[in-house]
């Protein structure tokens, strides 16, 4: 990703501002910003404008059927089975490319986000159709009353504790920095392990920070396989790491739903070298 910014001595049109090659590229992904405001058409843009263009934005992999993707939709939201390698929400060189968005496309109509799951984990995702059902999520979040389960492939068959507690950096930066010891200002990121078979394992999330699973388990000397920015040494599939959202819970009025998928990976998710 790189990023250019342009001194605009005159008006004139993004197009003949930028004289980029793939204008027209850019300009739908929303890869260009004026006054700190992302474009998706072409216009007039006045003197001593603020532009700033990524000129190599990321690209994702989204040509899916959508539709056959969701697992689950009512009025208030849906529940998606997010492919893995496509960020769940709009990127900042990319509005278009991400399963939010597409799926949007897809339906018809706006969905927004309730929570997030990491560009290479796959598994349930819920986007609420209405501002009022993703407002009563996140308050369900902060409550810690939605549950959400993941199975993971490791690069240990050491048995695990049942329950992980570390304290994570919250500066801004990958890979998450972890601490054992209860740390001033770090937030504490918590989870149990359900079921372990070999290096297989089924996780209840407890708190929900940025990479967390990713984090605790590389910690401890068990990275997710295919995880190489925590320390896997194991290739999994193209893009994609062996964690897998495989169960989200949560109130909706006078109902608990519940949604699953299956807890297994197939040998074609593996590279063989």
């Amino acid at each position: 990703m790189i990023k250019r910014f342009l001194d605009i001595q005159s008006d004139g049109l993004l197009s003949e501002i930028l004289h980029e090659e793939d204008f027209r590229m850019l300009l739908k992904i929303g890869a260009i910003y004026v006054n700190g405001e992302r474009q998706t058409k072409d216009k007039i843009v006045s003197e001593h404008s603020d532009v700033h263009v990524y000129t190599e934005p990321k690209r994702y992999k989204c040509d899916y059927d959508w539709s056959s993707l969701i697992v689950f939709e009512n009025d208030f939201f849906l529940v998606l089975n997010k492919p893995s390698g496509i960020p769940c929400h709009p990127v900042i060189d990319n509005a278009i490319e991400n399963s939010l968005t597409q799926v949007s496309l897809a339906r018809k109509y706006p969905l927004f986000i309730t929570h997030r799951l990491d560009r290479l984990t796959s598994g349930l995702i819920v986007y609420a159709k209405k501002q009022v059902f993703a407002k009563d999520f996140n308050n369900q979040l902060r409550k810690r009353s939605v549950r959400k389960k993941y199975v993971a492939l490791i690069e240990s068959s050491e048995i695990l504790p049942a329950k992980l507690t570390h304290y994570m950096d919250p500066a801004v930066g990958l890979p998450k920095k972890l601490s054992n010891q209860e740390t001033a200002g770090w937030q504490i990121c918590e989870l149990e392990i359900l079921e372990q078979k070999d290096n297989w394992l089924k996780i209840n999330l407890l708190t929900g920070r940025t990479h967390q699973i990713r984090a605790q388990l590389s910690q401890i000397g068990a990275p997710i396989v295919g995880d190489s920015l925590y320390g896997a040494k194991l290739n999994f599939k193209s893009d994609a790491i062996a964690l897998r959202s495989c169960e989200i819970e949560f109130n909706f009025y006078e109902q608990r739903m519940k949604f699953n998928l299956h807890e297994y990976f197939d040998s074609f998710d593996f590279v063989v070298e």
